[in-house]
């Protein structure tokens, strides 16, 4: 919905993400979890890998660009990245339920960022209500480094390039 605002070297604006916490519980599907709040200042002293999609089950999400994230999760931890979290705008049950279809168990939070406020921050929202979806995060991926960001990598088009896993690899 606007230009690109951040970049290299800034520090992330505060924010506040809601999210389901995984559980061994939510395995069978009888139980929805609780919502929890996770603010953007507990990465304060950690290395985060930020990936954005513009909806939870939604094709290119789905398929291609989060699985990846789940399949080179130790490739990251060696290169020291303490928290790996996909964020989209949909509510905190649907991604937690899509977190559980994807088997991400604990290893990448899946955070709700509702109507994209905090991606339209950075400049990092889009209106996709042309398709009936409304205000969405774009694709995108930050690495941060306590707080500042190390790495913006955001979607020209369609597809999965300088936000997918590889490219965030090849950063770190």
């Amino acid at each position: 919905m606007s230009e690109v605002k951040v970049k290299v070297g800034d520090t992330i604006p505060q924010g506040t993400f809601t999210y389901i916490p995984y559980t061994p519980e939510l395995e069978n599907n009888s139980a929805c979890g609780i919502p929890a709040k996770l603010n953007t200042d507990e990465w304060k002293g950690k290395k985060v890998v930020l990936v954005s999609v513009p909806g939870a089950f939604t094709p290119t999400c789905h398929v291609n660009h989060i699985p990846p994230f789940l399949e080179k999760y130790d490739e990251f931890k060696k290169k020291g990245v303490d928290v790996i979290a996909v964020i989209a705008a949909n509510d905190a049950f649907v991604l937690s339920g899509w977190a559980r279809f994807l088997g991400l168990k604990d290893k990448v939070l899946a955070l709700s960022d509702p109507n994209a406020r905090w991606s339209a921050q950075l400049g990092l929202s889009q209106d996709l209500s042309a398709v009936d979806f409304g205000t969405r995060t774009k694709r995108y991926a930050l690495v941060l480094d306590d707080l500042k960001v190390k790495y913006v990598g955001v979607e020209p088009e369609r597809g999965v390039t300088v936000s997918g896993a590889d490219a965030i690899l090849a950063a770190l």
